[in-house]
């Protein structure tokens, strides 16, 4: 039975007032929880409401199985489809009401080695029938998907006709599949971008060090080159925006007037930056949104310590407020809508909290639970998190997230150190994480520090990172552990480092540069040779992203990659390390952990646990395996750093 809330009135459980002056009383530590209960993966995540509102669409899991699943809001009977083995799904959404369109992601082996790629699923509620929407021969990339028709008739598709050609735009029919050419290949795009209404309007491409931009106002028009700039100059990238249907305006996120990615008007025949809309003293905008039609700005987000959302509408903004009020315990999102706007699909979640989802129905003032993301944890037993700055040695400010364990005075404890992966383009937030939860559970601090590159504080935070894979960004990680030392929360002598993907290559490299710090290291799918990772992810970048990420990684060729290789360096280790990997690893191919573990063989080092896990990802897909995962976990680190 669905709980319902009147959204005039605010929910709130009752708590006993404490008498003035009174001390708060330590609260008892909690009993262990359960590996298994942890490791369960979300059963109801992904949510996204179909255009008429009468259903949504979600990922669950059905018998043990990953699945995508679909029903009637008003319904708890559900229908659902398996994804193929040894893939991972990149998104999900729909197209128009009765069809579900997916983006899968894979490993390709090919005679130099291995690449990734993806393409399209198309689930046809209608039929019951699932089908891929490929070409034969198509290039890598087969999920650039640049407008869907609100009806769900066609959608527009950037790919390569191979994997030599630029990409074209195709109008490829729903549910048939046909694909037919409408905008041909053009040297040197590589980029295609639509407005709203489906009228393919930018191409982007670089060609003799500069970065050319062609654009058209209306679909009989022909693209016009209006901008080649060197990457240098001042106005040379913006972050593309939306461009208003049937107009040369719009708007762009650029970081050029103060140093942050802020929200301006813009002209794109002139590539003129118009006024300031939005923008912030300390945080980049993430992102932004059109109305339905196209026509005007409707909302923005940023991330400061949790995400946030602006909204211009005003009465989208009056929703906002009294769904914060019906839920205060909760940081409220709103993740899909009705293509009319009268119900929502509302998100709940904090960092102690997996979260609840919720269908706002605006016409009857009503907000109902749909479904929780993790029955089996109470948010009494999870610890909360705050948000931390400390100074690195070098005077940066680095923002960091420091868990403590529910009961324990917070003195003298073991540290984890939990860097996240990317490492550019992504940071950590106050949010829910099953991991932190676990290790804090298990009695350690736990501190997940933004180092130097992580995205959101500003392009010169973020370029603070250029070329410091394994030197600042890992200096970075270690005057956290002495912040927290200072302080005398922790104690030095009982500090390891977890992560997983460029998480998991900072805990390698940390026990590999600084044993003297650090007790142990644990990594999932870490990289170890960032030689072949740079290699491998060549094809999956355009070619202007691969030269611009590979100038991040390396700073210019100024880094030596094979100074802060794993696997180039694994005589160093002397410290005890587990290492885990997915076989079907599509992002850190599972070769990067091989050639680590066959360079410790070389050099005589048997201190270290491996564990494969068959038909895994870049991530957990299997509920078992994770929580093996964390059963391994437990008893590396009681073995090598224990909490008591």
């Amino acid at each position: 039975m669905h709980k319902l809330w009147c959204l005039a009135i605010a929910v709130a459980a009752a708590v006993p007032a404490q008498a003035q002056g009174d001390k708060a009383p330590d609260p008892a530590r909690p009993p262990l929880i359960a590996t298994a209960d942890l490791a369960q993966l979300p059963d109801f995540w992904d949510v996204k409401l179909s255009p008429d509102g009468q259903r949504i669409l979600y990922r669950g899991r059905v018998a043990g199985r990953n699945v995508i699943a679909y029903r009637n809001v008003a319904e708890t009977k559900k229908s659902y489809f398996g994804i193929p083995e040894k893939s991972d799904v990149n998104w999900i959404r729909w197209a128009g009401n009765d069809q579900i369109l997916i983006s899968v992601g894979i490993t390709v082996q090919l005679y130099l080695g291995e690449e990734r790629a993806s393409y399209l699923v198309l689930h046809d509620l209608r039929t019951g029938t699932t089908s891929t929407i490929q070409r034969r021969g198509q290039g890598f990339e087969g999920d650039d998907v640049l407008y869907v028709d609100p009806a769900g008739t066609y959608l527009l598709l950037s790919i390569q006709k191979s994997a030599y050609d630029y990409p074209s735009v195709f109008r490829v029919t729903l549910p048939d599949g046909k694909f037919s050419e409408i905008v041909r290949p053009r040297d040197p795009v590589w980029e295609w971008y639509a407005d709203d209404a489906g009228i393919v309007r930018i191409g982007i491409g670089w060609a003799n060090g500069k970065l050319r931009f062609y654009y058209r106002r209306a679909e009989s028009d022909s693209f016009e080159l209006v901008a080649a700039v060197r990457p240098d100059d001042d106005d040379a990238i913006f972050d593309i925006a939306r461009v208003v249907a049937g107009s040369d305006d719009g708007y762009v996120l650029s970081d050029e007037k103060t140093g942050r990615q802020a929200l301006y008007r813009f002209n794109y025949r002139t590539r003129e930056l118009g006024e300031l809309v939005y923008g912030d003293e300390r945080y980049d905008i993430d992102d932004y949104w059109l109305n339905t039609a196209g026509t005007a700005l409707e909302g923005l987000s940023y991330t400061d310590d949790r995400d946030r959302v602006v909204w211009f509408d005003a009465e989208t903004k009056k929703t906002q407020l009294r769904i914060d009020k019906a839920i205060p315990d909760q940081q409220a999102w709103v993740r899909s809508r009705s293509r009319d706007g009268a119900r929502m699909l509302v998100f709940g979640t904090a960092p102690n909290d997996p979260g609840l989802y919720y269908l706002f129905d605006r016409t009857t003032n009503e907000m109902a639970i749909l479904g929780e993301r993790q029955k089996a944890l109470s948010p009494a037993l999870l610890a909360s998190a705050k948000a931390v700055t400390y100074t690195a040695r070098d005077g940066t400010v680095i923002p960091a997230y420091l868990t403590l364990p529910i009961g324990r005075e917070a003195k003298g404890l073991p540290l984890i150190i939990y860097p996240h992966g990317g490492p550019y383009g992504v940071r950590d937030k106050l949010e829910y994480d099953a991991q932190t939860q676990f290790l804090a559970n298990r009695g350690y601090a736990v501190l997940q520090p933004n180092y130097r590159g992580s995205s959101g504080y500003g392009t010169a935070f973020t370029d603070a990172g250029r070329g410091q894979i394994g030197a600042k960004m890992q200096d970075d990680l270690d005057d956290g552990m002495d912040w927290l030392v200072k302080d005398g929360i922790v104690d030095k002598r009982r500090v390891c480092v977890v992560g997983a993907s460029y998480g998991g290559y900072a805990a390698l490299w940390a026990a590999i540069r600084n044993p003297e710090r650090y007790r142990c290291a644990a990594s999932f799918a870490g990289v170890t040779d960032w030689a072949a990772m740079l290699k491998y992810d060549r094809r999956f970048f355009t070619k202007s992203g691969r030269a611009s990420w590979e100038a991040r990684v390396t700073g210019d060729a100024s880094l030596d990659l094979d100074e802060v290789s794993p696997v180039m360096q694994a005589a160093r280790l002397t410290r005890p390390v587990l290492i885990a990997h997915g076989d079907a690893d599509s992002v850190v191919p599972i070769s990067q952990t091989k050639k680590f573990l066959a360079a410790l063989k070389a050099a005589g080092n048997s201190n270290f646990e491996y564990v494969v896990y068959k038909d895994e990802g870049h991530g957990f897909a299997e509920p078992a395996n994770q929580k093996d995962w964390f059963d391994r976990l437990d008893a590396f680190l009681t073995k090598h750093n224990p909490a008591e």
